[in-house]
């Protein structure tokens, strides 16, 4: 099956949850079983292996050591991996999905992206960097602000992951700040997830409000309601009616308007884009996670002498922020950041990256 698409031409493979390929029911080993990278090598050799194809494997158990295995090109296995520590954060430890936590947690967050850019090697494997997909919510609804400041937020957090060491995926509308959808009632929902969440959690008497609150936040359907184009019936999305409705607020939010407006999320997804492609550093220069205020999140990439550091202030609230140096040039920002660095005040949801001089 794989050769028969590569035949045809495709450019590679997103594997679903494939530590679970060598799992032993019998055992109860679920995922990252005795056969799971035995099978992998075989799969490599038999497919894409002497291909030019880019392959991600799906693992949500992945640790730094364990994703070495999966990525490491002398292994032979994929090019790299999908991990989701980050994304448990939203959830609360030990817990259902449907427990979220209401905050986000910036000080863990910190520490886990410290531990995955600087344990996972440029010689010894590779990461992926998301924030979004088909199963999670909308990252400007549950850790942005997609009221007051969902543009700034939603640009913060393109600034702040694309400019670490990996390669960086974007969703069907991350680039334009699509925000989750309001669900009122259950016949709205189809995710089958959400479903059967809510049918058991009724029957053991959890308020309707409760399970609907849950679906709203967490819920798969957010991720899947309809591209959101332009102004028109359904979004422009398609003349017929659509399986999930389209989010009520497509007339404020969709490519069209975002086209049109020079300073929109789009175009700062695109900057992000060509900084990459203009910049080599990005691949190999070393990380550094500068200490700071509880809600801000800073970094500094180094390439022998050159420094550039990245921030963002992941809250609501102004943020004090000083760092050595001066700035030389700005690459990217969703405000001023020559003054934030010289003022040494953050603005809620500022970002930027800067190259430093001393």
């Amino acid at each position: 099956m794989m050769n028969f698409w590569i035949d045809k031409g495709i450019g590679g493979f997103r594997m679903d949850v494939i530590d679970m390929i060598g799992k032993i029911p019998d055992e109860k080993v679920v995922n990252n079983g005795p056969m799971l990278h035995p099978y992998l090598k075989e799969m490599n050799q038999a497919t894409f292996g002497d291909k030019d194809l880019l392959t991600v494997g799906e693992t949500w158990g992945a640790t730094p050591e364990i994703a070495k295995f999966y990525s490491d090109p002398k292994g032979q296995e994929l090019s790299m991996v999908f991990q989701f520590e980050h994304i448990c954060l939203q959830y609360q430890e030990g817990q259902p999905k449907w427990h979220y936590q209401k905050e986000l947690n910036v000080g863990k967050l910190k520490e886990i992206f410290n531990k995955w850019q600087t344990e996972l090697g440029v010689e010894d494997g590779w990461n992926s960097l998301f924030w979004n997909n088909h199963d999670l919510p909308r990252i400007v609804s549950i850790w942005g602000n997609e009221q007051e400041y969902r543009e700034k937020s939603a640009k913060a957090f393109a600034i702040l992951l694309h400019l670490m060491r990996g390669t960086p995926y974007i969703y069907q509308g991350e680039e334009i700040g699509m925000t989750n959808y309001p669900f009122e009632t259950l016949d709205q929902v189809e995710d089958i997830e959400s479903l059967n969440y809510a049918r058991e959690a009724l029957e053991k008497g959890v308020p309707l409000e409760e399970i609907m609150d849950s679906i709203r936040v967490i819920g798969r359907d957010n991720a899947r309601t309809p591209m959101q184009w332009d102004e028109s019936n359904n979004a422009g999305f398609s003349t017929g009616q659509p399986w999930l409705a389209v989010n009520p607020n497509y007339q404020e939010i969709n490519v069209q308007e975002a086209l049109a407006n020079p300073d929109s999320i789009f175009y700062t997804y695109q900057k992000l884009v060509q900084i990459r492609k203009e910049n080599s550093w990005l691949i190999r220069a070393d990380f550094e996670l500068l200490d700071t205020a509880d809600k801000i999140f800073a970094y500094i990439r180094k390439d022998g002498d050159r420094r550039f550091l990245v921030v963002a202030n992941l809250s609501n609230e102004k943020q004090n922020f000083s760092v050595e140096g001066r700035v030389k040039s700005i690459l990217i920002e969703n405000t001023t950041a020559k003054e934030a660095v010289e003022k040494q005040t953050l603005a809620p949801w500022d970002a930027f990256c800067v190259e430093l001089t001393d």
